[in-house]
């Protein structure tokens, strides 16, 4: 069976159970008849989420991935409720998001949302000062304080001395920074971002992704990221969750995912996947055994970044730290080789 929940958490920010979305003719009528015939589609209905049980612990970054029609999309606007599911509970922070009346609702997405999306969504008569300060004026803010916060804002994300362009004066991937900053902007606890990088060059797509990870360092936020990029997905997430036809075939580390796909499916995605730049030390750690000797290896580090020193290093036991220089125990170095090699799966 597939692995949907991944790793124990001890705190759930976003939790949602059995979650159903189908689109059609008042679904929620014959819930249990489309969700045991799925071939009812062709009568009009379209079964976007099927049944998706998924924790998002606090200050995650979940990656949901998928090809187009997989449903991703669908599932994180029903994560925010920006649509209404058929089946299932969604719950933020323990409260379930079918009970908030409009206004409880549009309250939590001001204080606890961030949304960026692929289309920029900028004001065009509005200079790149204001397009960030926009949010905080809805909630009534006074204009020198949200103003101030605005250039905070557009500093984080190198805009520094943009405050009074236009968004035409700008390039495609200036644009997308200043609608990161506008969602940072109310210092929200959730930011779902929907592919929003896809409509960059690849140039910039790259240094977009650095200014993410950037900023992702700095801020401690639960991050819902959709991409159809596999090496993106890679790149950023701390899980990932494939979907295809509105389910999760598989959501864990990218490691476990590149190493143990749970499916025939998850099999495909990473069939072509260099696993040793994947792979961290870390996930190959077992109990220290008195044959670890010598100076430990981080457990941040890929397979690939430590290649060098795999081939030639003679122990059989290497020792692995954290980046705090405390020791979690070691990996057999074999185990490595057998990744960088291609000569098994551990």
């Amino acid at each position: 069976m597939p692995q949907i929940g991944g790793p124990t958490v001890t705190e759930s920010i976003i939790t949602c159970r059995n979650v159903c979305k189908i689109f059609g003719d008042n679904p929620a009528k014959h819930l249990a008849e489309l969700t045991a015939n799925p071939s009812l589609s062709s009568a009009g209905y379209v079964h976007a989420v099927r049944n998706v049980t998924l924790d998002v612990p606090r200050g995650e970054m979940l990656v949901v991935m998928g090809l187009s029609g997989s449903g991703k999309s669908t599932l994180v606007r029903c994560l925010s409720r920006l649509i209404d599911i058929t089946g299932g509970t969604v719950t933020v922070e323990g409260r379930d998001l079918a009970t908030l009346s409009e206004a409880e609702l549009i309250d939590l997405r001001r204080r606890k949302m961030g949304m960026v999306f692929q289309s920029f969504g900028l004001l065009p008569h509005r200079s790149v000062l204001e397009n960030v300060a926009f949010p905080l004026e809805m909630r009534g803010q006074e204009r020198g304080t949200r103003y101030a916060r605005a250039r905070e804002m557009l500093e984080l994300v190198g805009l520094k001395g943009r405050e009074d362009y236009f968004p035409r004066e700008l390039s495609g991937g200036q644009q997308q920074r200043v609608g990161i900053a506008r969602s940072l902007a109310v210092e929200p606890d959730i930011w779902f971002l929907d592919e929003p990088f896809s409509a960059l060059d690849p140039l910039i797509r790259r240094e977009m992704q650095d200014e993410f990870l950037r900023l992702k360092g700095l801020m401690n936020k639960t991050i819902i990221f959709i991409t159809h990029d596999f090496d993106e997905a890679l790149r950023l997430a701390d899980r990932i969750a494939i979907m295809k036809d509105g389910r999760i075939e598989q959501c864990d580390t990218p490691d476990r995912i590149v190493l143990h796909p749970a499916t025939e499916y998850v099999a495909k995605f990473t069939a072509e996947i260099d696993r040793a730049r994947v792979v961290r030390i870390g996930s190959l750690v077992r109990p220290l055994t008195s044959g670890a000797e010598g100076g430990p290896v981080q457990a941040s580090c890929t397979i690939r970044d430590l290649a060098r020193q795999l081939v030639s290093d003679s122990r059989s036991h290497i020792p692995v730290q954290d980046g705090k220089g405390t020791l979690l125990g070691a990996f057999a170095r074999q185990d490595a080789l057998d990744v960088l090699l291609g000569d098994g799966v551990c």
